[in-house]
């Protein structure tokens, strides 16, 4: 029992601290993200508070309900906040793309961890992945002309070996006909699954034979998007 009680102390720790670590790194993107996250568990709380005062029913019961709902609104805010700090961060870093996609958790999505592709020279660079939508080639870096050209040899080389999966190419950027870094993952999130989880599988293991084009090492360090409290956590599952 004792064990048990020191690992359930433990993980909420563990959660504190990395809710706090979030915070402290957010806001050295972010400096308004105090004033975000506070003011949502305030209004809440002062809401609670008049509720309780001018009504016959006395503070206690609307504390009960506000504390927590305030807590939670709170930590909402400082997740989204977290979220959009972490892309700015990332926004020119060669590799950009591979983190942000590699937050999609829905799809049977798995990717690359080194460019398929890239040109050495003027940074044009393209990561494949594979999922339930199909096989998905995304680049960034460069310019245009060069990235569509760098990509339209990778769709070449994927349908040497994958002929049924359908093939989509995105760019990275915020023209008219691309997606921004920061709708990324929800545009891969959004695609109508037209495989199975068996032929996810077949198709994955048939582009591993492809391999890579002497991949370009991404720089290593602290993904920021790993300082993100749980989602889970925060429901208390």
């Amino acid at each position: 029992m004792a064990r048990n009680d020191d690992a359930a102390v433990e993980k909420k720790q563990n959660w504190f601290k990395q809710v706090w670590t979030a915070y402290q790194i957010t806001r050295q993107t972010d400096p308004a993200v105090t004033l975000w996250t506070l003011g949502p568990f305030l209004s809440v709380i002062l809401l609670a508070v008049l509720i309780g005062l001018l009504t016959p029913i006395g503070l206690l019961f609307p504390l009960m309900l506000g504390i927590p709902l305030g807590f939670m609104l709170g930590l909402l805010m400082l997740v989204r906040r977290a979220e959009a700090a972490a892309y700015k961060r990332l926004a020119g870093q060669p590799g950009a793309a591979l983190s942000a996609v590699g937050t999609v958790r829905t799809g049977n999505w798995t990717w690359e961890q080194e460019p398929v592709a890239f040109n050495p020279k003027t940074g044009e660079m393209v990561f494949r992945g594979v999922g339930r939508g199909g096989v998905v080639l995304v680049s960034e870096g460069g310019s245009d002309h060069r990235a569509a050209k760098l990509a339209d040899g990778e769709v070449k080389r994927v349908k040497r070996v994958v002929q049924e999966a359908p093939v989509t190419v995105i760019r990275v950027g915020e023209a008219e006909d691309q997606v921004p870094l920061t709708k990324l993952s929800r545009h891969v999130t959004k695609m109508k699954p037209v495989l199975s989880k068996t032929e996810t599988a077949d198709v994955t293991r048939r582009l591993k034979t492809l391999g890579a084009k002497k991949p370009l090492p991404i720089p290593k360090g602290i993904d920021p998007f790993n300082t993100r409290p749980d989602r889970r956590g925060v429901r208390g599952r």
